[in-house]
């Protein structure tokens, strides 16, 4: 069965919770990434940003500007540890509203799998079988 860190996209950007709201939208828009884990200094994972959490600021921008990531993000973060399996993390995909968890080790960030990869892998393996099975029918 494959496990997390085989899957896991390894360079993940992250954000630290005293980053200004805009700064961290504005990362995720120039990124096209829909959530980013949000770290303390040695990548331990405190929390995650998605865009739903900060949807609210189209109707309350003037009250929010000044806000942070802290004031926005959800805590805890739903993760999975490195060896934990992929079927576990596409079931916890399917079922919550949630794009992406991210994949820690001993509590630190080191990597992220969304749903996106997930159906990235499941093409990959379609495409294998055909290959396979294609090759056995030759």
């Amino acid at each position: 069965m494959l496990e997390a860190r085989e899957v896991m996209t390894k360079q993940v950007i992250c954000i630290r919770k005293d980053t200004p709201i805009f700064e961290a939208i504005k990362l995720m828009v120039q990124n096209s990434i829909t959530g980013v884990p949000v770290v303390e200094d040695d990548m331990t994972l405190i929390g995650m940003l998605s865009e739903q959490d900060v949807l609210r600021l189209l109707h309350t921008y003037e009250e929010e500007k000044d806000r942070t990531v802290n004031d926005f993000m959800t805590q805890p973060a739903v993760h999975f540890e490195e060896d934990e399996f992929l079927l576990d993390i596409c079931y916890c995909l399917r079922d919550n509203p949630i794009r992406r968890v991210p994949i820690t080790s001993n509590g630190k960030v080191s990597g992220i799998i969304s749903r996106s990869d997930i159906l990235k892998l499941i093409l990959e393996l379609a495409e294998q079988s055909a290959v396979t099975t294609s090759g056995e029918l030759s």
